[in-house]
């Protein structure tokens, strides 16, 4: 995402410059000493682009993605109050159940970095509603999200009878819990013929490989890892995506499929409704209900007519609400109509 932003700002003339490499990251809330070495290594950053900046001329505003209660920006508060630029962030986020150890300091950090941002861009409600709820008097606007869809977009869909794919990485955690979902619902649809394209691959290869293994035989296709141009190929051979979603931020693999004219089901889960209109793009049903996840599947499957509906609509709506030429035009509005206004 972060990539993209980029894209998208230099798509609209913008000249963007990552600045700094430090890598702002403390995964253990008990650890004080890297709390601390990290500390010292942003402030020997703020140190040398203050030397450049005043040798070189400063940038017109500070841009960062993504500063959350592990990661936050250590540097760009700072310097934006030394040169008096404007702060923006993208995707920030705060939580008061990560105020634990060191986190707590950071989360702090980020917080106050939220509240003097020129804007906050939130690419989903969940994320600007905890934005508001935390910091009321920050300011925010939407960005809803987005993918470069030009090699989905430019395949013809093409898709086999009751062919499935999901396009997911393999590891520990939510991804895990998602693939352990979709086996038990699959499972349950046996009586079906139902087809599985699996591209991804992690180091929880083997116990994903597990998790499918009591599966009718020759049912699930493993591509491994593969290239966008071939995900899109093996997309545009596919009825529907399945994927539950656990803990998804929105799933930027939602839109890949639905840009290749390809259904979702998938859980309404965390951001995933931001990217799936249920009923109009595919079908989300309740968290957890694995009973419930494999009767949608079973049910679109079996209705060819309602399935095509979907497939135009979901084409469509990528191409309108959340492609990177869409979100090009959204982003450059946003920071005009807010940078506009900074005395």
């Amino acid at each position: 995402m972060a990539r993209q932003l980029i894209a998208c700002l230099k798509r609209r003339g913008h000249c963007v410059e990552i600045v700094s490499e430090l890598r702002a990251f403390i995964a253990d809330p008990a650890d004080e000493q890297g709390r601390d070495a990290l500390l010292g290594d942003a402030d020997a950053e703020i140190a040398r682009l203050r030397v450049i900046w005043e040798q070189q001329g400063r940038p017109d505003l500070w841009f960062c993605y993504h500063p959350y209660y592990k990661s936050p920006d250590l540097i760009g508060p700072a310097l934006c109050t030394l040169f008096s630029l404007p702060y923006v962030t993208a995707e920030a986020s705060y939580s008061h159940r990560r105020n634990i150890g060191v986190w707590t300091g950071l989360q702090d950090r980020v917080l106050e970095g939220v509240r003097h941002a020129a804007v906050n861009i939130c690419l989903t409600g969940r994320d600007r509603a905890g934005l508001q709820a935390s910091a009321p008097e920050a300011v925010v606007a939407s960005l809803k999200p987005f993918i470069d869809a030009d090699a989905t977009l430019k395949t013809m869909p093409q898709p086999e009878p009751f062919r499935l794919a999901t396009v997911a990485m393999m590891r520990a955690g939510d991804k895990l819990a998602s693939y352990r979902a979709l086996a038990q619902a699959l499972a349950l649809i046996h009586d079906v013929p139902w087809r599985l394209s699996i591209v991804g691959d992690g180091p929880m290869r083997d116990d994903v490989h597990v998790l499918f293994a009591g599966l009718p035989d020759g049912r699930i296709e493993w591509h491994g890892r593969r290239e966008p141009g071939e995900v899109a190929d093996i997309l545009s051979r596919s009825a529907l995506y399945v994927w539950p979603g656990c803990g998804e931020a929105y799933g930027l693999a939602y839109l890949e499929a639905q840009s290749a004219g390809v259904p979702v089901v998938a859980w309404a889960t965390a951001g995933v409704p931001e990217v799936v209109d249920s009923g109009t793009t595919g079908i989300l049903t309740a968290p957890d209900d694995v009973d419930a996840f494999a009767a949608a599947i079973s049910a679109l499957l079996n209705n060819d007519e309602e399935r095509r509906r979907m497939a135009s609509n979901a084409r469509l709506r990528v191409l309108r609400d959340h492609s990177l030429d869409a979100a090009s035009r959204t982003l450059d509005g946003i920071l005009h109509r807010h940078l506009e206004s900074q005395p």
